[in-house]
């Protein structure tokens, strides 16, 4: 039986419930309402606007790919093995987190752009690329999600009990058994969880993308750049390819809830 709540926990739910409407629901009943439903199957079959949803969802998943591949060891480094400056290397990782994408982009520019630090020399000796290329808005997304992945699965990777993994080995298991049949699985939910926040950064990604990649139909122009450029012509249009977007973020968002993390 429950017990009834308090004079806290009912102002709590009262300012949490005041914050969601204002922060969540009011913004994203806007769009539904000053959406062009009826010039919708106009707008969504525009040859650029098919384009770019498809772009968007290609470079969100390597980004996705990318920052599991790469993020997995770095949170396990992170969380098993003590070295001397753990803690700025937790802090580099974490960085694009708080700097503001456009620095990202700039970064990834002067890194990896013809004249860039390391970019002359891919230009040079290999003649590859990287700038205002598909390539460059997949290493642009990757930037800004892989932090996303690597603090999630470290939380998580902290907290296992290392019990059961010591008494799989004991019993003879491999260490690639031991990650394989009880590490992960321990770490399933932190997984999916982290997964699920690095595929949704990176496909909302604009600032590092537009300044590293640019904006560029059928190349770069990923649907946020879409949209933002959308707005210079018709508002419209906009309106209708924000709600696309937010309606793909949340149909796999709440599929990779329901599927990984066992939520109603």
């Amino acid at each position: 039986m429950s017990r009834p709540r308090g004079p806290t926990a009912t102002a709590l739910a009262a300012v949490g419930g005041l914050a969601l409407a204002l922060l969540v629901v009011i913004p994203v009943l806007a769009l539904i309402t000053r959406a062009p439903w009826s010039s919708a199957a106009d707008i969504l079959g525009e040859p650029a606007n098919r384009t770019a949803l498809r772009l968007s969802v290609q470079v969100s998943l390597w980004a996705l790919v990318l920052s599991v591949a790469l993020g997995f060891p770095i949170a396990w480094v992170l969380a098993r093995v003590p070295f001397p400056g753990r803690r700025v290397v937790r802090a580099l990782i974490t960085l694009p987190m708080v700097v503001p994408p456009v620095v990202g982009g700039v970064a990834l520019l002067v890194a990896f752009g013809r004249r860039g630090l390391v970019g002359q020399w891919l230009n040079r000796w290999f003649d590859i690329q990287l700038a205002y290329t598909t390539t460059a808005a997949v290493l642009a997304a990757t930037f800004v999600s892989l932090p996303f992945f690597v603090v999630t699965v470290e939380a998580a990777l902290r907290g296992v009990d290392r019990r059961y993994e010591d008494a799989a080995r004991t019993l003879g298991a491999s260490p690639g058994t031991v990650l394989r049949r009880v590490t992960l699985p321990s770490i399933r939910g932190a997984l999916a969880a982290g997964s699920a926040l690095a595929w949704a950064r990176a496909l909302g990604e604009f600032g590092a993308t537009i300044t590293f990649a640019g904006s560029f139909a059928g190349r770069t122009q990923t649907m946020p750049l879409a949209i933002n450029k959308a707005l210079d012509t018709d508002v419209r249009d906009a309106i209708l390819l924000s709600l696309v977007l937010l309606g793909v973020s949340v149909t796999v968002l709440a599929s990779l809830r329901d599927r990984w993390l066992g939520a109603a």
